[in-house]
This record gives C-alpha cells, sequence and structure tokens, in this order.
C-alpha cells in the first residue's frame, strides 16, 4: 500500500541561505524528491540567495551535487532531475545591507503565485529578512515565512524575534519549524490516540504509571561547534522537540484538526506544566558532559577536547516533569537526550500500571507491565508489549513479547523524509505541524527557571563516558521512584 500524491499549486520557493547546509542536505532533496514524486504544478519554481557571488548554472551544479550526496542513487531519474535543476535560479542578496533586493525582487517578479520565503540562516537575520521583504513590497496574501529553530535562546530573545518577524508577517504565515513534528511516526501519535477506541479511554493516570521520551545521539559536535557550546542540549533539544513530543503524548483531544484546534491544546499542555525551580533543580534534572570513551568508529575525545576550551555547556539531560491536570496527575514524564550516548534512538515509551492481583502462582515467573513504544527513529514503528503463556506442555509459564508494527515492512515505498512533508505543508498554507507564537514562548516559561537554577547555583555538568547512557545521577534519577530507563534495541 502506498500513500497518495496530491500535487499543490505553482508556488516560488525563495531559500536565504540557499548555499548553506540545511539547503544542502535538507532542502534541496527534499525539493528533488517531491519533483520526482510529480507533486509540483507549472510554474513551480526555486530560487536560491546568500551573500555568495554565483550565477544560476553554479548554483544549479550545487544542487545536483547535493542530491547525488544525499539521495540514494536507486531514487535518482535523470529526467525529474533535469527538470528540478531548470526550476532552479540564484540571487546574490545581503540582508543586512540590502544590497541585491532590488534583484531578487526583479527574480520573484508580480505574479499572485504563493511564496514561500524559507529563512535557513542564523536567527539573528530573521528580523533583517523579513524587514528588507516588507520594505520591497515582497510580501503579498500568498507568502509565507519559514523559520528554522531556534527561536530565541530564552523568553526574552524569543519575543524579541517574534515581534520583529511579526512587524511585518501575520502570525498565520509564519511557520516555526521543528523537523522532529514531520515524521511519520510523530504524526502516527495522533492517529494511535484518536483514530481508535482502544487506547484513549486508558490515557490518564488511572491506567499510565509513567512516560519516558528519549531522543538519543551518537555523534558529538560535527560542524555544530559555535552554535552548540552557546545552546546546550537544554535549549537545543529540549525546549522545541521533546517539549513537542510531550504536547502530543499529553494534550486533549482536538475538535478537529484544524491547525488551531490542535495547537490550543498543545498550549495548555506546556501551560500545565510544573516549574522546576532553583529548589527543584537538583532533585528533578540532571546535566551531564561527555568524556572520552569509543563509539562505533572507535575511540573518542570528549566534548572539552573537541572544543580545545573549558566549558560547562551540558551534552546531556535528564528531567522528570509532571502536569498539573486531572488527567495526568501523579504521572512523571522522563525526558532523555544527549550526544555521544550508546545508541542512536528517539522513542517515546508509554508504561501502563502493572496488574493489581497476580493469578499466577511464582512458577509461572515475573509478570511485566504493559508498554506501547513509539519508534520514531531509527527503523520507525510501533510495539505494544504484553504478557502471553509460553508455548508448550510445561505449565502455566508466562513471557513477554512485543506486537510489532514496522512502517517499512507495512507499507510499501519510501516514506518521505519530514522536510518533505512540512515543506508541502508550508506550501498548502497547513500549520498544524508548526509552532505558534504562544506555543514558542510557552516553552521558554518552563525552560527558563532551569536554565537559571543551573546558573545560580553554578551546578556543574556531570561527566559521562562517551558511549553510554549518559550520567549515573539520569539512572538514579528514574530509579529512585522504582522505575528503570526502557532498554532500546
Amino acid at each position: 500500500m502506498t500513500s497518495q500524491i496530491i500535487p499543490v499549486d505553482p508556488f516560488d520557493f525563495i531559500i536565504f541561505g540557499g548555499t548553506g547546509d540545511l539547503s544542502e542536505r535538507k532542502l534541496l532533496p527534499s525539493l528533488y524528491y517531491r519533483q520526482r514524486d510529480h507533486q509540483f504544478s507549472e510554474p513551480t519554481r526555486i530560487i536560491g540567495t546568500s551573500r555568495s557571488k554565483m550565477s544560476d548554472e553554479e548554483f544549479q551544479a550545487f544542487a545536483k551535487q547535493a542530491i547525488s550526496e544525499h539521495v540514494k542513487p536507486a531514487d535518482i531519474d535523470a529526467t525529474e532531475l533535469k527538470t528540478f535543476l531548470a526550476r532552479l535560479s540564484y540571487v546574490s542578496a545581503d540582508a543586512t545591507t540590502g544590497a541585491g533586493f532590488d534583484k531578487l525582487t526583479k527574480a520573484i517578479g508580480d505574479s499572485d503565485r504563493i511564496r514561500a520565503f524559507y529563512l535557513a540562516v542564523a536567527p539573528a537575520l530573521f528580523g533583517d529578512i523579513s524587514h528588507k521583504l516588507k520594505e520591497h513590497n515582497l510580501i503579498t496574501p500568498n507568502s509565507r515565512i519559514v523559520l528554522e529553530k531556534p527561536i530565541g535562546r530564552d523568553l526574552a530573545s524569543a519575543r524579541a524575534l517574534n515581534d520583529l518577524v511579526g512587524d511585518n508577517f501575520h502570525e498565520s504565515q509564519i511557520f516555526r519549524i521543528d523537523h522532529y513534528l514531520g515524521k511519520e511516526t510523530v504524526q502516527n501519535l495522533m492517529a494511535l490516540r484518536f483514530a481508535n477506541a482502544l487506547y484513549e479511554p486508558l490515557w490518564n493516570s488511572a491506567h499510565i504509571d509513567h512516560v519516558q521520551i528519549t531522543v538519543a545521539e551518537t555523534v558529538g559536535l560535527e560542524d555544530r561547534v559555535t552554535y552548540y557550546d552557546k545552546a546546550g542540549a537544554l535549549r537545543d533539544m529540549v525546549q522545541n522537540h521533546m517539549l513537542q513530543l510531550l504536547c502530543l503524548v499529553a494534550m486533549e483531544a482536538p475538535s478537529s484538526m484544524d491547525a488551531d484546534a490542535v495547537r490550543d491544546e498543545k498550549l495548555k499542555v506546556l501551560r500545565a506544566l510544573k516549574r522546576i525551580n532553583g529548589n527543584e533543580a537538583p532533585k528533578h534534572t540532571v546535566r551531564g558532559q561527555y568524556r572520552a570513551g569509543a563509539s562505533a568508529s572507535g575511540a573518542v575525545k570528549g566534548y572539552v577536547e573537541e572544543l580545545s576550551h573549558d566549558s560547562n555547556t551540558e551534552t546531556f539531560v535528564a528531567i522528570k516533569a509532571e502536569i498539573g491536570t486531572w488527567r495526568w496527575a501523579g504521572v512523571p514524564f522522563y525526558f532523555r537526550t544527549g550526544k555521544r550516548l550508546a545508541t542512536r534512538v528517539s522513542e517515546i515509551v508509554i508504561e501502563f500500571k502493572p496488574i493489581p492481583h497476580s493469578i499466577f502462582g511464582d512458577s509461572a515467573g515475573p509478570i511485566f507491565a504493559n508498554q506501547l513504544v513509539i519508534r520514531l527513529q531509527p527503523d520507525e514503528g510501533v510495539k505494544q508489549f504484553i504478557m502471553i503463556k509460553d508455548p508448550g506442555p510445561g505449565g502455566m509459564r508466562l513471557r513477554q513479547i512485543s506486537l510489532d508494527m514496522s512502517f517499512a515492512q507495512s507499507f510499501d515505498g519510501r516514506a518521505p523524509d519530514a522536510y518533505e512533508r512540512l515543506i508541502m505543508d508550508v506550501i498548502r498554507g497547513n500549520q498544524t505541524l508548526f509552532m505558534r507564537r504562544d506555543e514558542v514562548e510557552a516553552a521558554w516559561k518552563w525552560i527558563d527557571p532551569i536554565q537559571n537554577a543551573w546558573e545560580s547555583a553554578r551546578q556543574e555538568a556531570q561527566g559521562y563516558t562517551a558511549g553510554t547512557w549518559g550520567p549515573s545521577a539520569s539512572i538514579a534519577l528514574i530509579e529512585r521512584d522504582g522505575r528503570t530507563w526502557h532498554e532500546s534495541n
């Protein structure tokens, strides 16, 4: 069974930072795949822009190289690639001085096609670019602007950045992108909860013991040294990706799939999160930083060695969070994220409460609580862990098995990348999977007290060996509650 491809209306897609890393690795390959699947209508155009001097032909060559490196060879169709490259043009422009914006205006023209301005640049340029677009009359009712994270580094800077963009674009035109929300499994979480009668009656504190959300990476700094050392894991992963996952797990059923109906419910979750202040931070949070160790590629340096200077920036965070609502009262939500961990995995684990009484004797073996495991990456899928009788004549012996639904095995064809889906939603004007301004600011309101508590207490990041599951304190965080982290495999 393959998904249906629905063409979108003709559009102009303008990539600021068109020669940058994000454009090369994600945007251009994603747009090529949408071309290959015949999702574009004519006349769709893609315009790259940055300060670099480059001809149309050079930008097309850049795109062709990006596709050859980041698209599987079997997926490259020579005819579709040629058609795709013919859509590409390039304009050199400088957002800070305004140089080149006249040429960009001329290149875009005065058509009433959908215009998507994708800001694959540093957030410091968001205000300048949006102002220049308005100054040159490039913002039409059919325009959208796409903002990459980070949206600020705290509440005050997020508000300032939102104000700068909001002075030029209406909120309905602003798409704050979080690629995690474009993942197939994340959207399937909505389907699991609200398209089935099985789970929702049990989706509350009467039946759920706790929830775990893990986003683990095996890589270190790679090419994000400057950004990451200023941000750290709390700002880089928890404030956006992980809180968005929490919202989808914990939200009430929206009245419809309308963008604001969904985002209203997510906002309620963020506002109901119990604040972790200075006194509670040591009890409910763990900061870590990887030391030298080993990964799949062999021996690796520690974080400070990679930086070549001292730093207390955390590369690992574990948090015990609680939501102050009737549905979730008393149910802890455990977050865990970090770099140089044992396995690359992103998953949500819903652990149900144990049975109230066992009718089986000791000889039957232990009875484990049911779990629903939603795997985001790698190997997207859903597993339901249940107890059954072990087959055979040896009496009543129980064992745990998983009912496994792997997307790769269940559905034919290639699953689109998150960016492909989100870009098409931008063109359609569908904001359901994008963050509204009040969501971003509510998330910062919860994150800021934790960051401030760490800074005021001068809490040192605890060391952990690269290739492990983080500091021992993160194990203690969950085990002192009589629980344990789900073993990912």
